[in-house]
Order: C-alpha cells, then sequence, then structure tokens
C-alpha cells in the first residue's frame, strides 16, 4: 500500500522546503524552495563548502579585485543563491524558489532591481525564468513588486503570508503563487490563546489556508496556494488536495514512514462555498491588515527574522573570504582601515583620527609613536587572520 507521502503526492504537488540538497535527492519533490535560514543551516554541511567557495571566488572576479569585502559578500549572497538553486534544479523536474532579500521588504523599486538581477544570474547559466520562482515577502510593496515583475515574465512566490487582505492582494496582483505560513499562524494562537494544541481540523493556520484556496477556486484566480511551515502532518493531512504543500525533510520522512488512508480535504474543481469576491486596494489592505493582529505580528516577526538570518549569513562568509583569500582579503582588510581613519591620506592614523576604540588603537600601535602605518595594522592582525585559516 502506498505511504502518505505517495498518497498526497498523487494530489498534491509537493516541495522540499530545504536547502539541503542531499534531502532533495533522496525525497524528489516536483519541486524545492529555499531562504536565507535554509542556505545558512545548509552551509554549514562541510558537503556544500566547495559550493560557497566557488561563489566567494566568482564575486570577487565580479566586484573587482580592489573591492571592500563587504561589496563581495553582498554580490555572494546572490550567487550563492543562484548557485543552490542550480544545484537543485538538476534534481527536482520543477521550480525552485529563490528568495528576495528580506530587508527590501518595504522597498519595490529595490524589490524588483534584486529580482531581476536573480533572474539575470540564472539566464547566464542556461536557466530559464519557467523554473524559477522569486520569493518575496506579502508586504503591499513586496505585492507591487510582484505585479509588475509577472507582467515581465518573471514568476513571483509572495511569502510570509498570514492574511486574508495579503492572500487577496495577491490574487489579484496576479502572483504564480502564494505561501501562507500555517505553522507560525498556529504559533500566534497557541500563544495568544495558552492552549497547548489543537486538533488537525481546528488547527487555525489550517482553517486560513482552505479559507483562502476555496475563495480562489470560487473566484476563478489563477494563483495557486502553497502551505508552508508546517509543525505536525496533521496539519499536512487536512490540506490534501491543496495545490502545493512545502515540507520540510523530517515532515516528509514521517510521512513516508505511515501507511494510513489519505482522503482529499480541498478540491479545486469543487470548492466550498465562499465569501463574496472582494477588491483590496491599498487603503482597504491596510485597514484589513490593521485589524488582524495575527498576521501584523508575524509578517514584521518573519521579515526580522529573516533579515536576521541574512545578516548571519553575510558575517559567515566575510569570515570564509579572508580564509579563501588569506593575504589577499587581509590586504583588503587593511586598505578599508585606511580609507575610515586616514582622514588627511597622509598615510598614517593618529589617535585623533582613529575612529575605534583606544584600547584597539593601543593594540596595534607596538612602538608607542602614537601613530598607525600600514605595517602596524598588518601586523596587529595578522595573527587573528593565521589563527582563522
Amino acid at each position: 500500500m502506498a505511504n502518505l507521502l505517495e498518497q498526497l503526492a498523487a494530489m498534491t504537488v509537493v516541495v522540499a522546503d530545504t536547502g539541503d540538497i542531499d534531502a532533495i535527492r533522496q525525497f524528489t519533490p516536483r519541486d524545492a524552495t529555499t531562504n536565507p535560514s535554509l542556505i545558512l543551516a545548509a552551509a554549514q554541511i562541510p558537503t556544500y563548502q566547495e559550493l560557497i567557495d566557488r561563489s566567494l571566488r566568482e564575486s570577487r572576479e565580479v566586484i573587482g579585485a580592489d573591492a571592500p569585502a563587504e561589496e563581495v559578500v553582498r554580490e555572494a549572497i546572490d550567487e550563492i543563491s543562484v548557485t543552490f538553486g542550480k544545484e537543485i534544479l538538476k534534481i527536482v523536474p520543477g521550480r525552485v524558489s529563490t528568495e528576495v532579500d528580506a530587508r527590501l521588504s518595504y522597498d519595490t523599486d529595490a524589490t524588483i532591481a534584486k529580482a531581476r538581477k536573480l533572474i539575470s544570474l540564472y539566464d547566464q547559466a542556461g536557466i530559464g525564468k519557467d523554473r524559477v520562482l522569486i520569493k518575496i515577502a506579502s508586504t503591499w510593496e513586496g505585492i507591487k513588486a510582484a505585479e509588475i515583475l509577472e507582467r515581465e515574465g518573471i514568476h513571483c512566490n509572495l511569502t510570509l503570508l498570514f492574511g486574508f487582505a495579503q492572500a487577496v492582494a495577491c490574487a489579484e496582483a496576479g502572483a504564480t503563487l502564494i505561501s501562507p505560513f500555517v505553522g507560525r499562524i498556529l504559533d500566534w494562537y497557541k500563544k495568544s490563546t495558552g492552549r497547548d494544541s489543537y486538533p488537525g481540523p481546528e488547527d487555525p493556520g489550517v482553517l486560513s489556508v482552505t479559507r483562502i484556496f476555496n475563495y480562489f477556486k470560487t473566484h476563478g484566480y489563477a494563483t495557486e496556494v502553497m502551505g508552508a511551515s508546517f509543525r505536525n502532518i496533521d496539519e499536512i493531512v487536512e490540506l490534501a488536495g491543496c495545490d502545493l504543500l512545502t515540507i520540510s525533510p523530517a515532515l516528509m520522512d514521517q510521512l513516508r514512514q505511515s501507511e494510513d488512508v489519505l482522503e482529499r480535504r480541498l478540491d479545486a474543481a469543487n470548492p466550498a462555498a465562499g465569501e463574496p469576491r472582494i477588491h483590496v486596494d491599498e487603503t482597504l489592505f491596510r485597514t484589513m491588515m490593521a485589524e488582524d493582529t495575527m498576521a501584523s505580528d508575524k509578517l514584521d516577526e518573519g521579515i526580522r527574522g529573516f533579515s536576521k538570518a541574512i545578516e548571519t549569513l553575510e558575517g559567515q562568509l566575510a569570515h570564509r573570504l579572508a580564509v579563501v583569500e588569506g593575504g589577499a582579503a587581509f590586504t583588503h582588510a587593511v586598505h578599508e582601515i585606511f580609507l575610515l581613519n586616514d582622514l588627511d591620506g597622509d598615510g598614517c592614523i593618529t589617535r585623533e583620527e582613529w575612529l575605534g576604540s583606544d584600547a584597539v588603537f593601543d593594540a596595534l600601535d607596538t612602538d608607542n609613536d602614537g601613530r598607525l602605518a600600514p605595517e602596524d595594522v598588518r601586523g596587529g592582525l595578522g595573527a587573528p587572520l593565521a589563527i582563522s585559516r
């Protein structure tokens, strides 16, 4: 008898929610989705270190030999996202979702520019737009960016979606896909009500996705619904029949271990009677979001969390760049210190010019002459670099 994962795959497109290429290879989903948190986790796996190092080297070539390390790292974030995407597309027959920097979530123009860049990187690798979904946070600004991108043939996955207003606005904007976060909705209600658990049919996240799915199918929207962020397999079972479900390897394994009979809960051809069609403009969007405390809280929290993951990844990449480039990266670091502190451009940094702490200045000023020459900085920073390597 077919296991739950096989039964689910017969009625719903199963998407791997991971950056772990080996896990994707194991479960053979049709699509895959990543985000900075998942790439950050995958980056800790030694198997993928060469992918990271290759992206750093390519980013250095793109940005230039004399560019500051932080510019190389910013470029590398895009390169690494696409590198992982390319590797994933060697395994899955469908699409991969690649995320726009969450720090751009409230900037329509910057989101559009980043999306175009990611698509251009895929294009350079010979991968067409039809195999890539650009993940964008479901802010009003993100939704408007997606509307423009979709007109250009760039398909979008609107993520961090928690409220009905977000879903309707995305559908009206012509988004290819939305990713309502089932588990995070449940988290909020458990914390808000003090309840330890909800049965699957009463799970607030399940009810939210069910409402959105039936509304879209009743009113003929082409936007696909992909439930995401699951906490248990009961939530997945209750959404069997949804267009897509993106599931972590751990939960996919649980589904694979069970041979229970799976019943279709959602049916695109026969949706449950839904509510009347509405039009969500910016005013109504912001009004509905203000009235939906859960959606507003979780959207802001999600953007902060994804932004923190990017910042953490940037920090790790900066360290790795120093390791990969060795003395070259060291030279860049010294150069940047002088650009920042040598205010009169005479090739030395005095205590009055120094913008850091006195303790660091004293540690670097080994000859106690009150001035830092490039060799003083190189000498003072050499030991930490040697240790890191």
